[in-house]
């Protein structure tokens, strides 16, 4: 996954690009580029390395102001990072940027050589340009050209063009990668995310695919895939930039978890009326909620962990059984569904690629569709049965936090609705349900996040080894998977995560001395059985640190440390322990000195396979 932008205005271009780039970055950071429009042509720097390397090399190359072009933060998948294989890619006459994967870019590239083009990169997007400029030559016309040449590529792409023949003037275009064209009074944008020109506009438009984009300084036209003007809507953004800053804290990631009582009680009113679930805002008729046989929740990384917890409360509070399958697992496996049956696709972006084919494939077997997004309009919203939206606003750490605990309060709620229709739960036993979670978001999760000493501690020790374990039961278990993805994603460390029930069969063969183990017990039907396989370990030499309710004594006084929540209700003790488990996560690599927000081969959103 790529981050691009483009803009044409009054203002001076590589600076307006610069900062795109930067708030872009978080979708890929190992090269940076940009093209430019000047007075003797198209200018292009690329860099390896950050945005900030990028923008250190314009400053040196004294760039004359530019009114116009294209830039571009890269996460390699075609080639390793190196100044070379950076974007923008292209030759004399036009450059792009590019945000996806050609796929059959070998065939084309035998067929371009076969016509006297030549390559300098490693990469599908200087194939994907140079065929743009064999069909511009041929076509003498800017729209065919894109037209014939997108219908070549097979793959996912967003392009952001620039011909050296029109200065002034940018094209963008795509296909099952996100992009947005911001509209303002001081120039036009196109770009990956809006956070790329928020500060400078709210308003934007959201092409289809195939639709082809034209920006100059004082106009955005659209044309659609045949090459004929298109009429746009324009749309305005739910958030301000402020949003997407940080807001005095030291990382992105720590401002997010500390965002979560907020976000969560956006999230839960949102869906709630009065405290009872109420999902008429994208869902209007309840007959959609009736006669479900089997749900199928389809995601991939931590939003796969949110939909464990979804089914931990759809399986016990609305008795109906819940898959959960890693999207890219489901897609290839042929899958069995019923008439019945309900798919569930979450995804922070709503463009995550594996998931989005998943969905198309169970949309061709006729089966009904909820997808659970935090953006509105992006492809899975718009091409599920029904959409319920996250309210995380922008999550711009490439670990998640906020928005994993958004996706999970989605599924409590959705539990107590399907409880509900399926006759399970009374009216007055749901709403106990949901004041204690908003009791929680008031106290509890506050008392987690102001008093953070405990966490610190057990991170600053756990940081001094190289394999840590995290064990439990139940939700508590699934809790771990999602702390050792954490841990792993922006400390280095090497963790895993076992069902606490599964240690006698093989893994306790891994506990050595001094080896961290932490112990995740917040649910009280299963504190004596984890009692027992913390003192299995600790006789093993583990040093185990417990994550447990304030008064649960049973497993205090076996272990070696501990970090605790309030004793909260089973349905809402997931939020304030995943608050501890992200907290953790974090005070560990920062032990470490890791570039938290930016962990190393990672971008946040995975628009590719």
């Amino acid at each position: 996954m790529c981050g691009i932008i483009g803009y044409c205005g009054i203002n001076n271009a590589e600076d307006i690009i610069i900062s795109g780039l930067h708030a872009l970055e978080y979708r890929g950071y190992d090269s940076a580029g940009m093209t430019v429009f000047t007075q003797n042509g198209l200018k292009t720097i690329k860099t390896k390395g950050r945005v900030a390397d990028l923008e250190n090399k314009a400053k040196i190359m004294f760039l004359e102001p530019s009114g116009c072009g294209i830039g571009h933060t890269r996460w390699a998948t075609h080639g390793k990072p190196s100044e070379t294989n950076a974007h923008p890619h292209g030759t004399e006459s036009v450059m792009i940027v590019h945000n996806g994967i050609i796929e059959n870019y070998n065939e084309i590239k035998k067929f371009l050589s076969e016509r006297g083009y030549g390559f300098l990169s490693e990469t599908d997007t200087e194939v994907a340009a140079k065929l743009l400029d064999y069909e511009y030559k041929n076509e003498k016309d800017k729209i065919k050209a894109i037209i014939n040449t997108v219908n070549q590529l097979k793959g996912s792409y967003a392009f952001g063009i620039v011909f050296k023949d029109e200065p002034g003037t940018v094209y963008g275009v795509k296909k099952d990668s996100p992009l947005l064209a911001g509209l303002s009074g001081q120039g036009n944008f196109i770009a990956s995310d809006i956070s790329a020109f928020l500060k400078y506009t709210g308003d934007y438009i959201r092409p289809e695919d195939g639709e082809i984009i034209r920006l100059t300084s004082d106009s955005v036209s659209v044309y659609g895939p045949e090459g004929s003007p298109v009429e746009k809507k324009a749309e305005k953004a739910l958030w301000n930039s402020a949003a997407a800053e940080k807001s005095g804290f030291r990382h992105f990631m720590l401002k997010e978890i500390f965002e979560e009582p907020k976000v969560l009680n956006d999230t839960f009113d949102s869906i709630t009326k009065d405290s009872y679930p109420d999902f008429s805002e994208t869902i209007p008729d309840d007959s959609f909620f009736e006669g479900i046989g089997t749900i199928h929740i389809i995601a991939c990384g931590t939003a796969m962990h949110a939909g464990l917890i979804g089914k931990h409360y759809i399986e016990k509070l609305a008795r109906i059984p819940v898959n959960v399958e890693i999207a890219s697992e489901f897609r290839y496996k042929d899958p069995i569904l019923s008439k019945n049956d309900m798919v569930i696709v979450i995804s922070q972006s709503g463009e995550t690629a594996d998931s989005l084919a998943a969905l198309r494939l169970v949309n061709k077997m006729n089966i009904k569709t909820l997808s659970v997004v935090n953006t509105y309009g992006s492809t899975i919203a718009r091409e599920s049965s029904h959409v319920i939206y996250t309210k995380a606003g922008p999550e711009i750490a490439v670990a998640s936090t906020k928005a994993f605990s958004v996706q999970a309060v989605v599924m409590l709620i959705l539990a107590l609705k399907l409880s509900e229709i399926q006759g399970r739960l009374t009216k007055e036993e749901i709403l106990k349900i949901s004041s204690s979670f908003k009791n929680m978001t008031k106290t509890s999760l506050h008392n987690v996040l102001c008093n953070t000493q405990n966490i610190e501690r057990a991170a600053a020790t756990t940081a001094k080894h190289q394999d840590v374990f995290f064990i439990g039961r139940g939700y508590d278990n699934y809790l771990g998977m999602e702390a050792s993805l954490k841990l792993k994603e922006i400390s280095y460390i090497h963790s895993e995560a076992y069902a606490a029930g599964e240690l006698k069969h093989g893994t306790i063969s891994l506990i050595e001395e001094n080896t961290p183990v932490i112990a995740i017990a917040t649910n009280k039907d299963f504190y004596e059985k984890m009692r027992s396989n913390i003192e299995e370990v600790r006789s093993r030499g583990a040093y185990v640190i417990s994550i447990c309710t304030e008064n649960a004594d049973i497993i205090k006084n076996v272990s070696d440390a501990v970090m605790t929540i309030p004793d909260d209700d089973e349905f809402s003790k997931p939020f304030t322990a995943a608050a501890v488990i992200q907290l953790f996560a974090y005070y560990g690599a920062l032990a470490l000195g890791r570039d938290i927000d930016k962990p190393r081969n990672l971008a946040k959103s995975v628009t590719v396979e």
